[in-house]
């Protein structure tokens, strides 16, 4: 015969079930971009700092290659980012530049606020997000910001060995800063790049154990479960 206690589990999890809503956030271009990214940044970073100090035997015949991997990857990372960037204006409203820049409004602002108290520890749980709370929005800006850099910068010392178009579009840098400063920036924005991975997959990981929405898998289906209407 059942309890009341038998039957409260069941009734609690029917009506828990009865409010999560399966929702397409991520667009195929906003997952493709990101793994794009990925790994354009991790083998930009190697073949980078084996430029900087190479330390294989081989001589020139390595360094060739390396070089020719990195511009190969350079590209793609551009490719990539040139689809992001279009897909910012033709996507839907979560992989809109919009969210980039959720200070513009009182809404953002205070979302901002709220996810600053919960990674000091102040507030217990993360104020509700579908696509990028306000928060991680505003460091994306950012971290795009920082790809642009790397980008300008890059070609910038490729313009030292092969002039041409990118003289003409990057070489002002060069002129500015010196050759010296435009390659520690770019060394830095590599680093900084890599440190910003650790913490998006930290945080990522953690918003996904706190609001048990899908986060981390959402980046590869595009969906996420939210557990009250989007």
């Amino acid at each position: 015969m059942a309890t009341a206690g038998d039957v409260r589990p069941s009734v609690e999890q029917a009506a828990t079930a009865a409010v999560v809503h399966r929702v397409y956030v991520w667009e195929t271009p906003v997952r493709l971009t990101h793994w794009v990214n990925v790994l354009a940044i991790l083998v930009l970073s190697a073949t980078g700092l084996y430029i900087g100090a190479p330390f294989l035997p081989g001589g020139a015949a390595v360094m060739t290659w390396m070089r020719a991997v990195h511009r190969l990857a350079a590209w793609v990372f551009v490719a990539s980012l040139a689809l992001r960037t279009y897909w910012a204006f033709a996507g839907n409203r979560w992989a809109s530049w919009r969210a980039l820049v959720p200070y513009l409004h009182a809404a953002g602002r205070r979302e901002a606020v709220e996810m600053a108290l919960y990674y000091t520890f102040v507030r217990r749980r993360p104020p509700p997000a579908v696509g990028h709370n306000a928060l991680a929005g505003i460091a994306y800006s950012v971290v795009v910001a920082l790809m642009f850099v790397e980008v300008a910068t890059g070609f910038a010392l490729q313009a030292l060995e092969t002039p041409g178009w990118r003289t003409a579009l990057f070489g002002w840098l060069v002129a500015l800063l010196g050759a010296p400063t435009v390659r520690l920036v770019h060394h830095l924005g590599m680093w900084l790049l890599l440190g910003f991975a650790i913490h998006h997959t930290y945080s990522a990981v953690l918003i996904d154990i706190e609001e048990r929405n899908g986060l981390v898998t959402s980046i590869v289906s595009g969906y996420k479960f939210l557990h009250r209407p989007p």
